[in-house]
C-alpha cells in the first residue's frame, strides 16, 4: 500500500471540544454506549463551531430515540445545517438497490438534498461546491463488508471534499458484526469498482472512522482536513445487539444485525446464477435455485463450519432472481457467533454449490471478481478447489493488511 506524508488528524481545537482518544480502560459492560453524534451534540456542536454544515446520511443516522439527526440538528440553533447529502437509497431510504432519490428538498425540514450516488472525484466535489458548505459531515451505520457502498461513498466525498477544499467530519457507529478481526480476500487495484475502491480485506473489522482515518493516511494523494468523533463504551469484541441500540435498515436487503453477520459471506451469492435471498424475508440468510434440493444442505452441514448450520428451504422471492417461482436451497443459522467465520461459510457455500448442482454457473459478467477483488475465487472453483484451498490462497494479503489496520484501530 502506497503510505504518503502523514500529518495530524486533529487540530488543538477539536481536540478540546471531543475528546477523540478511546478510555485508557476497556469500558465496562453495562456502560451506554454513546455514538459519535450523541458526542458531538452533547457539547452543543461546538466542533461545527461558525461553519455552514452539510452531512452525508440516511436512514441509519438517527438518535437513541429514533429521531433522525437532521431532523434534530436542523432544529437546533447551536448548529447551521445547511444541506443534506443523500448516497445509494437515498437520504430517506425511498430507493431499491442501485437507485437513488436524485435531487430535491427535503418535505420535513426544507433543507436542499443533493445526490451523491455514483459521482465521485470532480464531479463530487463540485456538488460540495454548489451546495455553499464549509464542512462535510458523514455519519452512516456501515455493515462491515467491503462491497458495501457506503465505506466507498465515505471514501468518494472524502476525495471530494478535499478538491472542493472542505473540511471533513467522520461520526463514528459500531461495526454490528465486531471489530475483532480483518476476514477474507483483499481487493486487487485492477478490480476497483464502487463495490471495493482500495485494497481493504472483505471482512473490515473497523468502524468507520478507523476507516476514515485509513483512506486519509494511505490511500488519498493529498490528504483532506479531516476530524473523527468516536464513539464511547464501544469494545470491539461485542455484537450491536449488546448495546441496546434501535437497529435501522441501512438498505432494504438489510433488515436485522443477523443479515450483516451473514452479509461478508453470502453476499458472494450476488455473482452467481443462484438467488441471494432478495425478495425474501430473510436476504442472504436464504440461498437457492431452481432445481436444489436437500443436497446442498446435507454438503454444508457436513463440513462442520464452525458456528453454523444448514436447513433445507424453500422459498419464493416476490423481486430479482426468480421473482414468483418457487427454488430450492439452504437457509443459514448461526448458532455461535464467537467462532462462526462468514467468509469462510460463503466460500463453503460455493463450492458445494457448484459440486451438487449442474446448473451452477457465474454471471456473465464475472462480477464475482469484483466482489471478491480478483480472479482466485472464481478460477479456485472452476477448478475443484476446496474450501480450505481458497481461503488459503489469499492469507499472505490478509495478514498484510491486518498490519496496516492495526495502526488505524481506535477501540480496544
Amino acid at each position: 500500500m502506497r503510505r504518503p506524508s502523514r500529518r495530524s488528524l486533529l487540530t488543538a481545537a477539536t481536540a478540546a471540544a471531543v475528546p477523540l482518544a478511546p478510555t485508557a480502560t476497556a469500558p465496562d459492560a453495562q456502560d451506554r454506549l454513546r455514538t459519535g453524534f450523541d458526542r458531538l451534540s452533547a457539547t452543543g456542536y461546538t466542533l461545527l463551531d461558525g461553519q455552514k454544515v452539510g452531512i452525508v446520511t440516511n436512514p441509519t443516522g438517527i438518535t437513541t430515540e429514533v429521531r433522525h439527526i437532521v431532523d434534530v440538528m436542523h432544529a437546533d440553533p447551536r448548529v447551521r445545517l445547511t444541506a443534506v447529502f443523500g448516497p445509494e437509497h437515498g437520504f430517506r431510504g425511498t430507493a431499491q438497490a442501485g437507485g437513488s432519490e436524485g435531487r430535491y428538498d427535503d418535505p420535513a425540514t426544507g433543507l436542499p438534498v443533493y445526490d451523491t450516488y455514483l459521482k465521485s472525484g470532480r464531479p463530487l466535489a463540485d456538488v460540495f461546491t454548489t451546495s455553499g458548505v464549509d464542512t462535510v459531515v458523514f455519519d452512516i451505520q456501515d455493515v462491515g463488508a467491503r462491497f458495501y457502498t457506503y465505506v466507498w461513498t465515505l471514501y468518494d466525498c472524502m476525495e471530494a471534499a478535499q478538491l472542493a477544499g472542505k473540511r471533513f467530519v467522520v461520526l463514528d457507529r459500531p461495526n454490528p458484526v465486531t471489530g475483532r478481526t480483518a476476514q477474507g480476500p483483499v481487493l486487487h487495484r485492477e478490480f476497483a469498482s464502487f463495490v471495493g475502491r482500495q485494497p481493504i480485506a472483505q471482512a473490515h473489522g473497523m468502524t468507520v472512522a478507523e476507516l476514515a482515518k485509513l483512506f486519509n493516511a494511505e490511500f488519498l494523494s493529498t490528504p483532506v482536513a479531516l476530524d473523527v468523533v468516536t464513539m464511547t463504551g464501544w469494545q470491539r469484541n461485542r455484537f450491536f445487539d449488546a448495546y441496546g441500540l434501535p437497529w435501522v435498515p441501512p438498505s432494504p436487503n438489510m433488515p436485522t444485525p443477523d443479515t450483516a453477520l451473514v452479509y461478508s459471506g453470502t453476499c458472494l451469492f450476488e455473482g452467481t446464477n443462484l438467488s441471494e435471498g432478495r425478495g425474501t424475508t430473510r436476504p442472504f440468510e436464504l440461498l437457492g435455485a431452481e432445481g436444489i434440493d436437500a443436497r446442498w444442505a446435507d454438503a454444508a452441514d457436513g463440513l462442520g463450519l464452525p458456528g453454523v448450520r444448514f436447513r433445507e428451504a424453500y422459498f419464493a422471492p416476490t423481486f430479482s432472481k426468480f421473482q414468483g417461482k418457487t427454488v430450492g436451497g439452504v437457509q443459514i443459522h448461526v448458532h455461535d457467533r464467537a467462532t462462526y467465520d462468514p467468509v469462510r461459510t460463503g466460500i463453503a457455500l460455493l463450492v458445494t454449490a457448484r459440486n451438487v448442482w449442474s446448473d451452477f454457473a457465474w454471471r456473465s459478467d464475472n462480477w464475482i471478481d469484483r466482489l471478491t477483488g480478483s480472479t482466485t475465487v472464481r478460477t479456485m472453483t472452476d477448478a475443484g478447489a476446496g474450501t480450505d484451498e481458497i481461503v488459503g490462497a489469499w492469507q499472505d494479503e490478509l495478514a498484510a493488511f491486518r498490519r496496516v489496520r492495526k495502526e488505524f484501530l481506535l477501540y480496544r
